[in-house]
């Protein structure tokens, strides 16, 4: 099958789904640009990461600097905490639940 195909094929599949994408407001907006912003964030961290263990290809490995890695760390956590504040989350609690479910389920299992 050609990629011409299969494109078309996807075409269909969009059109078929119904999703309506229209964002009425300013905070609707930026919570997709956030989230578009931390997985591209991500996705550099993850470079350094594979460039740490040595699993790039050279090219991107001339250029790697392993005290880079700490900014990406950085941007992945200040733009999580972007995207929460534009949603409306509070971090602290969340994260307060969180590693409090985490705590409770190894313990379970340490049992």
């Amino acid at each position: 099958m050609d990629i011409k195909k299969v494109q078309k094929r996807a075409e269909k599949n969009i059109l078929r789904s119904n999703i309506d994408f229209k964002l009425s407001t300013t905070r609707e907006k930026a919570i997709l640009a956030h989230t578009v912003k931390l997985n591209e964030e991500v996705g550099e961290l993850c470079n350094d990461i594979l460039a740490i263990l040595k699993l790039q290809r050279s090219s991107k490995m001339k250029k790697f600097e392993k005290s880079n890695m700490y900014e990406e760390f950085a941007d992945v956590l200040i733009t999580v905490l972007q995207l929460a504040s534009i949603a409306h989350v509070d971090m602290d609690r969340a994260t307060r639940e969180k590693l409090k479910k985490i705590e409770d389920r190894i313990k379970k299992e340490n049992q």
